[in-house]
């Protein structure tokens, strides 16, 4: 008789307190073995793998089984024949010997090893994800998923914040990123866009009185990918009314207090702070990741009059700093024009070296500079005996990308990075506002609705580039797991910021109108963070990209190949919604 569908136990649940126990099991046969008189088979779900043995009157039964039929057993939970019992197996003291058995399912051969070190292409597995998910080191990534998610529920429900679902077909409000659109067909030549984060919504429900939100929302970007990038991606979302940054800060320790010890990472009660500004001289990122040395060192004093012009004009027009890689002395020539093609896609035009070993100072600034000159600058970074400073110069922004880049790729190329660590760190008082060179105008650095810090609200008219903002992220091992920020609920600061921004008030009514309407009813101060929740789940597993985490994910060229999307659409479609195909 077959048993509740609810009563039947994982295959990789059984022990040895279930010896002597009849049990029923499902699930595909991952490989078997005829020894003769004997088969063995592992039968797999997404709890792990049982042993199955197929002897007697039950042989013939188990010599036709292939890899991935789904079948169905009854039989007696033994223990293993001495000698034969598995340690690295949960299961391995014990096998289930068949007395019954229905093939549920016969599976053809699949297009790649269905295992943890299949050799089958990134592209070939998306193409299979199904098959692909039914590796257990994916399967384990979404159990991981799911975990995370249900105690962050968990969580926040017993710090009172209650869950409420944002529109997905909304109102397009550009963030930052382009939206995707969807035309409507009652309203033809309009369109819904797709929400790039609930941002609005969640502002507008602590104007409602809610206090505390927070959703497990879909967010959707049309923009470039990347590893960590994909046009449709799960954030944890969360607002709340009458908190300061500190308070957010407390909240997010607290999340991540009980969600990374699941994995067996315990963080630190408070995480560092460390302002933008810092995080940019000192690592060339706002991301830092601090697990290891390799700061950067200021080195412009040292180049005015220094007699190598092109130090001089560097220091002069921009900034000239440099790292110090204990040890790479020994770099060969080659190692270090290698290094100079790595910096010169972040605009750099090159790295300028300088050497310490048992035999002397190098450098080919050498010649200009004199022994003692070089010596300068070696002790001016710290550079000891068999250490290698390598400096960059030009204009700020160039610099900081470039040895913040050129710092992460010596610290993976040479082992620095410590593998049992994590930190943690808050970066705060990012800029307000951003210029483009470009446009010739400012543009707001998170969203214009991020507040100023009080101190420089008067700089917004006078020096915007100054003024800083109550925003703040969240980093882990140089990864940002989250950003958010205190938001403007002075009418007047609002007005203040869309000027600086160039938003007259008839385009704000256009743009934000629904929202600033709300303001004028009583809005409480109110702030907030969005956690990116695929980021989360890629570092606690241990993963190199995002894709690893999501069940069905898109490539880099935002394509999903296993259902062919984007994909035509029937003319009459276009039609009704009234598009015209592009010739």
């Amino acid at each position: 008789m077959t048993m509740s569908a609810w009563q039947r136990p994982w295959c990789g649940s059984l022990r040895r307190e279930d010896l002597g126990r009849n049990v029923e099991l499902v699930g595909w046969v991952r490989r078997s073995r005829d020894l003769g008189g004997l088969v063995f088979a592992d039968l797999r779900d997404r709890s792990g793998l049982v042993q199955l043995v197929f002897e007697s009157e039950m042989l013939a039964a188990g010599e036709g089984l292939s890899q991935q039929d789904v079948i169905l057993v009854r039989g007696t939970v033994r223990e293993r024949a001495e000698g034969q019992a598995n340690p690295d197996l949960p299961t391995g003291e014990v096998e289930v010997r068949v007395t019954e058995m229905e093939l549920l399912s016969h599976a053809e051969t699949p297009p790649f090893l269905v295992e943890d070190d299949t050799n089958a292409s990134e592209e070939l597995r998306l193409e299979y994800r199904y098959l692909d998910l039914r590796r257990p080191v994916m399967l384990e990534n979404l159990m991981l998923r799911h975990r995370v998610v249900a105690e962050t529920r968990r969580y926040f429900d017993e710090m009172e914040f209650v869950e409420v679902e944002t529109p997905i077909l909304t109102r397009s409000t550009p963030e930052g990123a382009r939206d995707f659109l969807v035309p409507s067909r009652i309203h033809k030549g309009s369109f819904y866009a797709l929400p790039q984060s609930p941002q609005l919504f969640k502002q507008l429900l602590q104007v409602a009185g809610l206090g505390r939100y927070v959703q497990i929302a879909r967010c959707f970007r049309d923009e470039d990918l990347r590893a960590d990038r994909q046009p449709e991606f799960t954030q944890v979302d969360v607002e709340a009314s009458f908190v300061t940054e500190e308070d957010i800060f407390v909240l997010i320790e607290g999340l991540f207090a009980r969600v990374f010890p699941l994995v067996g990472i315990e963080p630190p009660e408070t995480f560092p702070r460390m302002a933008y500004a810092e995080a940019m001289e000192r690592f060339g990122s706002d991301r830092p990741d601090t697990r290891f040395g390799l700061e950067l060192v200021e080195l412009a004093p040292l180049c005015e009059g220094c007699g190598f012009r092109v130090l001089e004009s560097a220091a002069a027009e921009g900034r000239v700093k440099g790292l110090v890689l204990p040890g790479g002395a020994g770099l060969s020539r080659r190692e270090l024009d290698a290094l100079t093609e790595f910096v010169k896609p972040y605009g750099a035009a090159g790295v300028l070296w300088f050497k310490r070993s048992a035999e002397g100072v190098a450098s080919p600034a050498k010649k200009a500079l004199g022994e003692e000159g070089v010596l300068r600058f070696l002790e001016a970074a710290g550079a000891g005996e068999g250490d290698l400073l390598l400096v960059v110069g030009g204009p700020r922004k160039v610099v900081l990308a470039a040895l913040g880049a050129l710092r992460l790729h010596l610290a993976a190329e040479r082992g620095l990075v410590p593998e049992d660590r994590h930190d943690f760190l808050w970066v705060t008082d990012f800029p307000l506002l951003e210029w483009s060179e470009e446009d010739g105008r400012f543009y707001a650095m998170h969203h214009p609705f991020t507040a100023p810090r009080p101190e420089d609200v008067e700089k917004l008219g006078s020096d915007p580039g100054a003024v800083r903002a109550r925003a703040y992220d969240v980093v882990m091992d140089g990864v940002e797991l989250g950003g958010g920020s205190i938001r403007i609920h002075d009418p007047e600061v609002q007005r203040r910021m869309f000027a600086t921004l160039g938003i007259g008030e008839e385009e704000a009514r256009a743009r934000f109108g629904f929202l600033l309407e709300a303001f004028r009813y009583g809005v409480p101060p109110h702030g907030g963070i969005a956690l990116g929740l695929d980021r989360m789940v890629m570092l606690m597993a241990g993963r190199d990209s995002i894709r690893d985490v999501i069940a069905f994910p898109k490539t880099t060229s935002a394509s999903c190949l296993l259902t062919g999307a984007p994909s035509g659409v029937d003319p009459a479609q276009l039609e009704e919604l009234g598009l015209k195909p592009s010739e």
